[in-house]
């Protein structure tokens, strides 16, 4: 498909209530309004295509961007576009769409490491998104996530309203996968206390981080 294509197909499936739903959710780009089922149509008709989600992206329309990252080969991207394209994020729907593509990078834990002690909140948001994607691979040292532990307990209440949610997630996503870490990470969340997160207008709930770690464990037992 080629990008008038996309575009006209995605208009198609846009309505004027997923518009005013995302509104809720902080989108103020502009859009069409398509559900996340109908995007998912799309991406059966298109699968991987790297070039198209770059011009997808590049439009500026949200649910364009949204598709864009859903296309976008992860191999393929530059360290130099992931930077680019950090810096355009605004809302936390967007950014936990592109999080995903960053977190399968090859590029990864550099930009958690760079993202993270940024003070922009939605580019601190990524890189602690990216935080719970590496805390499931087995391939980096408990050491490493020790650390982030550390960094959580001491700023997390100092951070902007997003990257608090984010980062609460992280700890949890820790504590709930990393045995060697679990205890440490309850101490660390106790230490915490509430998390207190501003979700607006939409019904969202920051989860409280040592239950939601004792499910992780249950389901990985499983």
């Amino acid at each position: 498909m080629s990008l008038e294509e996309t575009l006209n197909e995605l208009a198609s499936y846009g309505t004027d209530q997923n518009k005013k739903v995302y509104g809720k959710h902080g989108v103020k780009d502009e859009m069409f309004g398509v559900s996340y089922a109908n995007l998912g149509k799309i991406v059966k008709k298109i699968k991987s295509n790297h070039e198209l989600g770059k011009q997808l992206w590049q439009t500026g329309i949200h649910d364009a961007k949204v598709l864009a990252t859903m296309i976008i080969d992860s191999d393929q991207i530059k360290s130099n576009e992931l930077d680019s394209m950090v810096k355009e994020l605004g809302n936390y729907v967007i950014t936990d769409a592109f999080s995903g593509v960053a977190a399968k990078s090859k590029f990864a834990i550099e930009k958690f490491k760079k993202w993270s002690k940024s003070k922009d909140e939605w580019i601190s948001t990524a890189a602690y998104n990216i935080l719970c994607t590496i805390a499931m691979k087995s391939d980096v040292d408990d050491s490493f996530f020790e650390e982030q532990i550390r960094i959580i307990q001491e700023k997390i209440h100092l951070a902007p309203n997003r990257t608090r949610y984010s980062m609460n997630n992280a700890l949890i996503t820790i504590g709930g996968s990393r045995e060697k870490l679990h205890q440490i990470a309850v101490s660390a969340a106790t230490q915490i206390g509430k998390v207190e997160v501003d979700h607006g207008e939409t019904g969202c709930k920051t989860p409280d981080a040592i239950p939601y770690m004792e499910r992780m464990r249950k389901r990985k037992r499983k």
